[in-house]
């Protein structure tokens, strides 16, 4: 279940009940494997090849990556260049192994290079990787996906997240005939114009303002709230009325760190969205098909408009959906005129992987799996930072989770900053020492997935209580 607590406040943002057993016999088995930990004495880490790599990737790409937060600018040191992936693991052009919390920014849900996703992908191959045309994958991954989120009766799939997101708005604006829309400091629903303001992610990784290049026409009719604040969201629908097309949040935040809706929150927007014939869009990009099959719609039980999706559902393969009651879906052309289309959409080798991932997400038992191993590393590490004296807070639901370098309670982007960025990225290097691979932004939420053991658990508790003692 979902928990956020201070070391030190232990402070709360889901009630009591829904906090995880700290007796659970694999926390009780690390916290004595950490306890017992003999040695403070940071690992070697050669990065020779990574450094050639990389030193040549800047001469070829803008800033050597193709996503600005890989870079490791906000915590300085050199970005390791990765060969290949297995399970819960990762290694790099130099041979060095790592631990991954990062899962590809979430769609390794069921661990790296699934051997019957692989083997299906395989024989999908065979057939050819895009036809430009329609596909019999493409109705089995939508039956999936339209029978497990509440919200979604109708799916356009397309082939990221902002795609879907940049979709999603688009539909709203059109349906409601409005354009003003509500989005929250610190969430990040992609790089499309609308979206860049006070963003998260890459964006709040590198302390950008808002980006430059996007006309301010394209983010006028864009208003802002703190997440988490209700009252501040009223104000805007009062000094707004009846011009907000739509409502869109991370129903968990992922990217601004872990952060987790307030009891109500949810509800309260809910509510006034519906009052004012307003859409409600839940990014479930990171949240979709990890925090419940059904995604945070159903782990919280409320119900939005419209739902984009990514990530877990293209099963490591580029993907992005969005979808929604049958009557908006409709307005998308060809059966409406709210028009989006893609070349490579619905291509069969993204499906293929979807499909045998929700297969797999459908198994019982998988997310009480991903909730105990979560919590026991969140419960692990928050443990190692209050024995070595640090002010740190984090939390979980299921297989999603965070911590900051802060005694909170964060509630939202502006709680988040108050972290020491400069320590969490001491901490993110000596990690790296120890063989174990965070998001290297303080400002990013981590995975775990169904290929994480209870060993691998106790391995990075015990790395993070000798990094902890070490910074």
């Amino acid at each position: 279940m979902a928990t956020f607590t201070g070391v030190g406040s232990h402070s709360s943002l889901l009630p009591v009940s829904a906090k995880p057993s700290r007796t659970r016999s694999g926390h009780r088995r690390a916290s004595v494997l950490v306890r017992n930990a003999i040695s403070v004495e940071k690992k070697s880490l050669k990065l020779d090849k990574s450094e050639e790599i990389f030193t040549a990737a800047k001469e070829l790409l803008p800033g050597g990556v193709n996503s600005p937060v890989r870079a490791f600018r906000s915590v300085g040191g050199q970005p390791i260049v990765f060969d290949s992936v297995k399970g819960s693991r990762m290694w790099d052009v130099d041979g060095n192994e790592y631990i991954d919390y990062v899962g590809s920014w979430g769609p390794a849900i069921i661990g790296h290079a699934d051997d019957k996703v692989n083997a299906a992908l395989i024989e999908t191959l065979k057939k050819g990787t895009s036809f430009g045309a329609p596909c019999l994958l493409e109705n089995t991954l939508a039956e999936a996906v339209i029978a497990a989120v509440p919200s979604v009766e109708m799916v356009r799939f397309v082939n990221s997240g902002t795609e879907a997101c940049m979709g999603a708005l688009r539909l709203a604006r059109a349906f409601t005939s409005r354009e003003k829309i509500i989005k929250f400091e610190g969430c990040y629903h992609g790089h499309a114009d609308p979206f860049l303001v006070k963003a998260g992610s890459g964006v709040a990784t590198l302390g950008l303002p808002d980006s430059p290049g996007v006309p301010k026409a394209a983010t006028s009719e864009t208003l802002t709230a703190p997440y988490n604040d209700i009252d501040a969201v009223k104000l805007l629908f009062k000094s707004n009325k009846g011009e907000i097309a739509a409502v869109i949040l991370e129903p968990v935040v992922g990217n601004a760190g872990f952060i987790t809706p307030k009891p109500d929150f949810l509800n309260a927007l809910r509510e006034i969205t519906k009052e004012n014939g307003t859409l409600l869009i839940f990014d479930e990009v990171m949240t979709g098909f990890r925090l419940a099959y059904g995604g945070a719609q159903e782990y919280f039980n409320i119900t939005p408009d419209l739902t984009t999706m990514g990530k877990v559902i293209g099963g490591g393969l580029p993907v992005g959906a969005y979808g929604g009651r049958r009557e908006i879906m409709e307005m998308v052309a060809p059966a409406g005129p709210m028009y989006q289309a893609g070349t490579l959409s619905g291509n069969p080798l993204a499906m293929t992987a979807g499909i045998h991932t929700l297969k797999r997400l459908t198994e019982p038992g998988c997310y009480e799996y991903l909730d105990n191993i979560t919590g026991q590393l969140v419960n692990g590490i928050l443990d190692a930072g209050k024995r070595t004296g640090h002010e740190m807070c984090g939390g979980h639901i299921r297989g999603m989770f965070g911590f900051f370098f802060t005694s909170g309670p964060v509630y939202n982007f502006e709680d988040a900053k108050k972290s020491d960025t400069g320590k969490f990225a001491r901490f993110h290097r000596g990690m790296l020492e120890e063989g174990v691979y965070f998001a290297p932004s303080q400002f990013e939420a981590g995975f775990t997935s169904l290929a994480h053991t209870s060993k691998d658990i106790e391995l990075t508790v015990e790395a993070a209580e000798k990094v902890l003692k070490r910074i």
